[in-house]
């Protein structure tokens, strides 16, 4: 009895081992299934600026931004700024889950814009980020000789000069369910700008991010960081340069349908032209803008058609 007993338990212990023995060989032949990061932002914008999300395929983003007057403005003359705004309608739409294209309107200089943007890699647990190339085009409608927020006149000779394009790449990482950052290298070439001590091209470095307060709120910040020599402008034309850097503080709320982003900024435009190269606005002056976008998503595939009849 006490045999068969000993025995029992030596097939047993051998029979665990060669189990364990099994299962590491199974784990070594399967490969690690790739898990994608999900909502690294809200959406396709932070603030001003984009984000690196893209929307999926066969869906259609509408847009409606405003950035009201300076609150330096004053109460009695101008209600903080709330009497005068600017307006942006803009949609994107995806083309597949990783590529949009996009048209706006900007009151800001009568200008409309074109853009697409495409995610090249993207965060999972093999990648520690996320990257998106974007890039715009955007024309300006305004007649010429009219007078710039610098108080300069602009005077466009050919349909050329009124043309601004813009190259972002997007670099984002969720490093948890509440954090989340971006870096946006940035450059832009301006056809025509105002001043011949002003150079065409521009480098800009944008960063921002958002802090998740709970499933429907975010708090959010982006600022650019624009390189160029100030005091090279201020020696030849004895003026100060007339444009500064960015800084945006938001909150986002998702209605689930809508996502709605309240935000303070000291740039009013919401074209990269205006809000990276000619902003005139600063914190210190207390030249600094309410506004808000609408986001609203609609699905276009033909699957929610059927759904829905």
């Amino acid at each position: 009895m006490k045999k068969a007993t000993l025995f029992i338990l030596l097939l047993w212990t051998h029979a665990s081992y060669a189990q364990d023995d099994l299962l590491k060989m199974l784990n070594q032949e399967l490969p690690e299934e790739t898990i994608y990061t999900q909502a690294t932002f809200k959406a396709t914008r932070l603030i001003n600026g984009q984000t690196m999300e893209t929307i999926s395929k066969n869906h259609l983003n509408f847009w409606i931004s405003h950035r009201f007057g300076s609150v330096n403005s004053g109460f009695i003359s101008n209600f903080f700024g709330l009497d005068e705004a600017r307006i942006r309608l803009g949609l994107e739409y995806g083309i597949t889950d990783r590529l949009l294209v996009g048209v706006g309107r900007s009151s800001e200089e009568k200008t409309y814009d074109f853009y697409t943007k495409y995610k090249v890699l993207r965060q999972s647990n093999d990648f520690p980020f996320t990257l998106s190339a974007y890039g715009s085009m955007a024309v300006n409608t305004m007649a010429t000789g009219y007078v710039m927020n610098s108080e300069s006149q602009m005077k466009f000779y050919s349909n050329a000069e009124r043309l601004t394009y813009t190259s972002q790449l997007l670099i984002g990482r969720k490093f948890s369910e509440k954090i989340s950052m971006q870096l946006v290298p940035t450059f832009i070439h301006i056809n025509k700008v105002e001043n011949p001590y002003m150079a065409n091209n521009l480098f800009s470095l944008g960063m921002g991010g958002r802090y998740k307060v709970s499933n429907r709120v975010t708090l959010s910040a982006e600022y650019y960081y624009n390189f160029l020599d100030r005091d090279v402008y201020q020696l030849e034309t004895g003026t100060p340069y007339p444009y500064h850097n960015s800084l945006s503080l938001g909150v986002d709320i998702d209605t689930g349908g809508h996502v709605f982003q309240l935000h303070f900024t000291n740039a009013r435009g919401m074209v990269e032209r205006h809000f990276i190269a000619l902003n005139t606005g600063t914190w210190e002056n207390a030249d600094i803008f309410y506004g808000f976008n609408i986001a609203r998503t609609f699905s276009l595939g033909r699957d929610n058609k059927r759904n829905s009849k």
